[in-house]
């Protein structure tokens, strides 16, 4: 009676062993890539799925996105400045058995790719372009390392430079060139106002010349301006038309006579 009992529970122990390596589970982002005596025999999941043990084999292969960070790269772009550049790389994978099939490593190789071409497109850009067009330098890199991975069943959705680093004495040597640029600029808008402001005042000039009756009341209102600041003395110019009446008024016939 206990020799039967000790063999049932033996055969109900390889019976579970067996059906535990019959089932696998895979989640709603995996796929497992079934190989039936070391050929490969297609895509499964999600869900459970059946395998013949000692026969099946399966490598499980994860859908979603991966974020990979490129490591900070070495780079001399075309104006032969060196500078350090670090990126980020989002991808994930559309064919589960290309990947498998097709390449050892494929988040390893996504990774060398990245840094292979991050170098070799940042170095055919001149700084002032990878300071300031990243955001087709990030398009030019998706579009070549998806290229380059496509055939193993890898989509690269994103990249994105994240930092650039260059040598101090170029920043310094940038901030004087930005500080140089700020003045020709102030220069500039300065030399435009002038410009401006000399045509307003002759055209100015040309409509008070032609009516004396402005001019008068311009040196009226430029007498109470200077009024109202605190000088002791003014000397203000007078012309000839505002006291020719006076004069002409001393020159009358009373003033003959006396």
């Amino acid at each position: 009676m206990t020799a039967a009992l000790v063999a049932l529970a033996l055969v109900l122990v390889v019976l579970l062993s067996v059906a535990a390596a019959a089932v696998r589970v895979l989640r709603e982002y995996e796929r497992a890539v079934l190989f039936r005596l070391g050929r490969m025999a297609g895509v499964r999941g999600p869900g459970v799925v059946l395998l013949i043990p000692g026969v099946d084999r399966i490598v499980r292969v994860s859908l979603r996105t991966v974020t990979l960070n490129v490591p900070p790269q070495d780079v001399i772009t075309r104006d032969n400045v060196p500078a350090r550049v670090d990126a980020v790389v989002y991808f994930r994978v559309v064919d589960a058995a290309a990947s498998v099939v097709s390449i050892e490593d494929a988040v390893k190789a996504t990774s060398q790719m990245a840094q292979t071409t991050l170098r070799s497109v940042l170095g055919k850009a001149d700084l002032d372009a990878l300071l300031a067009e990243r955001e087709r330098l990030n398009e030019d890199l998706q579009q070549i390392i998806d290229e380059q991975t496509e055939p193993w069943g890898i989509k690269v959705t994103t990249v994105e430079i994240k930092d650039v680093g260059i040598p101090s004495t170029m920043q310094r040597a940038m901030a004087r060139q930005a500080e140089a640029e700020r003045e020709r600029r102030a220069k500039v808008i300065n030399a435009e106002g002038e410009l401006q402001a000399a045509g307003r005042l002759s055209e100015a000039a040309r409509v008070i010349s032609g009516n004396p009756a402005g001019m008068q009341l311009r040196y009226l209102q430029t007498l109470r301006e200077l009024g109202g600041e605190q000088s002791s003395t003014i000397v203000f110019p007078l012309p000839m038309d505002m006291i020719r009446p006076l004069l002409d008024r001393g020159d009358g016939p009373e003033g003959g006579d006396s």
